[in-house]
């Protein structure tokens, strides 16, 4: 069966990247392209906005996705990417933003939310509803925000 996703309800809008989720391929993958500019423009704003939008956003979408799985009846519907904008979100938390740590930012937040190593994976199976499909996300953020912090550190980027 496939999902009735419905793009006038707002809940559906947001929970699916503003519709990006629903590219056939990779829908994860261009979830988190809507992510980029929204970062920069959260940059320019400064640290508190990018703060503000982290938190709010990280609440709204346990709404959000929670809500739009049960009306389509599928956790966690491949659709559904707002997991995906705020986890990339979370991976660029206190990082200056440029065209490299984007990139960078990017790849490293994309390569931990598809391999899931421990524990992404278990809290993936088990953690279920709206908490469970953010949540996932928000944990492949993290080593991925402490390599960009390493890196930067370092100056391995230029």
């Amino acid at each position: 069966m496939k999902a009735s996703f419905q793009l006038t309800k707002w809940s559906h809008f947001l929970a699916l990247g503003f519709g990006s989720g629903l590219a056939p391929k990779a829908p994860g993958t261009f979830g988190t392209l809507v992510a980029l500019p929204l970062v920069w423009l959260l940059s320019l704003a400064g640290t508190a906005w990018f703060i503000a939008f982290l938190l709010l956003g990280t609440l709204l979408g346990i709404y959000v996705c929670g809500k739009t799985a049960a009306d389509v009846g599928e956790h966690d519907h491949g659709a559904i990417v707002w997991d995906e904008i705020m986890g990339f979100t979370l991976a660029m938390l206190f990082v200056p933003v440029t065209l490299g740590t984007l990139v960078l930012g990017f790849v490293l937040f994309r390569f931990f939310d598809i391999v899931k190593p421990w524990p992404i994976r278990w809290c993936d199976e088990r953690v279920h509803g709206g908490l469970g499909i953010m949540l996932d996300d928000l944990l492949a953020a993290l080593p991925a925000l402490a390599i960009m912090h390493l890196v930067l550190y370092f100056g391995w980027l230029g």
